[in-house]
């Protein structure tokens, strides 16, 4: 009875003593690890059970590469019928390494190199205003704001009005319209304050005007199909919707400061924020900073690509030049007026610090992008890992804080830095 209201109060799942018959290896593709301490991969797995235990998250996904290796590619958990509302009886579906997951604002790390890619072949310059390129968005004061801006969260349009009905996400004439129409916070890019939902529909807008084809087929030509991706899409066919891992709130809901942070960086409490990613019309949906999907191996090969100077298999997917510049620091570490916690960007993403930062201890040179607070994708050039924990559990504070904190130090700890001369892309790049 104590652990049913308990399971009640936090409103999470029962996880069995026994994780083994819900647990996914992927034996064909996991490679032999090189150069670690032994016990390293097992010790950061049983990280990702401890996770699990504590009942936040229904599935979950982890991807591993260290110096190019798989030495990780396992799930755990269920992809459907297991969140904390679900019916008694209702019929669970297995995750496996191949079940498709939205990417949430994970999403961003890659719009953003697909920005970067457009800069490479000079069909833009991303210290170009906006307005160069679609000359509408300069009403109200945006004549300014540069696409660099928008990359690094420095644009003054962080969020949609607020009485911005749900259904105008996936209207992207009408969300283009409110984003011309917009007054910005600022223009000079001196303050960083996080584009949860608005700069991926600018990014996309200028994207298909420069190029004149969608921003589905130009990821597709320039790194899903060149990379061999199955899902890697924005949003997900109609098709293969029913596949598509559900999402639950989970966790204690967000009281107040929390909740108030949580509805001005994302336009919602948490239970609207369930329901619209469950919503199969913003499944399928183009939402360039919220839903990518795919799977954790996936978004791994992405930042191993990245960690590979831009190779992936032999075959160019940009010029190394082009990943330095995508992760190179902009402006200093700041207090994010949008999520009111400390951050350090790049034009597109995420970046760890020293003594310790968002991707663990002494992690400055490492550049990912969280999605939804407890979806993390990194890579670290000083430790050469590339590194994706996915989950469908949407958790805003509550006990399995420890252990998320606990995975990501263990994978630092595990997966040591490597002498300078060894590192990828020459070190530290941030």
């Amino acid at each position: 009875m104590i652990h049913r209201l308990a399971r009640q109060m936090f409103n999470v799942i029962p996880a069995p003593e026994d994780l083994a018959p819900i647990t996914y290896i992927d034996t064909n593709a996991e490679q032999p690890s090189v150069d670690l301490p032994e016990g390293a991969v097992e010790s950061v797995w049983r990280s990702v059970e401890r996770l699990y235990r504590t009942g936040v998250h229904p599935g979950l996904q982890l991807s591993v590469r260290h110096r190019g290796r798989l030495v990780l590619n396992r799930a755990i958990g269920h992809s459907h019928g297991n969140g904390p509302g679900e019916p008694a009886g209702a019929e669970k579906t297995p995750m496996t390494t191949d079940s498709p997951i939205c990417y949430f604002s994970a999403s961003k790390a890659v719009t953003a190199l697909l920005m970067h890619i457009l800069a490479e072949d000079g069909s833009v310059n991303l210290m170009d205003p906006v307005s160069y390129y679609c000359p509408e968005f300069a009403q109200n004061g945006k004549r300014t704001i540069t696409l660099h801006q928008i990359l690094s969260h420095r644009g003054g349009i962080p969020a949609l009005p607020r009485e911005t009905p749900i259904d105008t996400l996936w209207d992207n004439d009408e969300i283009w319209r409110l984003l011309c129409a917009a007054r910005p916070v600022a223009v000079d890019g001196g303050k960083v304050a996080y584009h949860a939902i608005t700069g991926g529909y600018v990014l996309q807008r200028v994207l298909e005007k420069v190029t004149g084809e969608s921003i589905e087929t130009f990821l597709d030509k320039h790194i899903r199909q060149p990379m061999g991706m199955r899902w890697f899409t924005y949003g997900i066919a109609p098709e293969s919707v029913s596949e598509l891992a559900t999402n639950y709130a989970t966790g204690p809901t967000p009281v107040f400061p929390v909740s108030w942070v949580v509805n001005r960086a994302l336009g919602g409490d948490i239970n609207t924020v369930e329901e619209v990613s469950n919503d199969p019309r913003f499944q399928e949906a183009v939402i360039p900073s919220a839903n990518l999907c795919g799977t954790a191996e996936e978004i791994g090969r992405f930042f191993q690509m990245m960690l590979n100077g831009g190779v992936w298999e032999g075959r160019r997917i940009c010029n190394e030049m082009t990943i330095r510049r995508a992760v190179q620091q902009f402006g200093s570490l700041q207090i994010d007026r949008t999520m009111m916690v400390p951050m350090r960007f790049s034009a597109g993403f995420m970046l760890g610090g020293d003594p310790v930062g968002l991707w663990g201890p002494n992690s400055r040179g490492a550049f990912g992008h969280v999605g939804l607070i407890n979806k993390l994708c990194w890579a670290d050039p000083t430790r050469d890992i590339s590194v994706s924990l996915l989950n469908t559990g949407i958790p805003i504070l509550g006990h399995h804080l420890p252990a998320l904190a606990r995975f990501v130090y263990t994978v630092c700890h595990r997966f040591p830095r490597l002498p300078e001369a060894s590192q990828p892309l020459g070190g530290s790049l941030a």
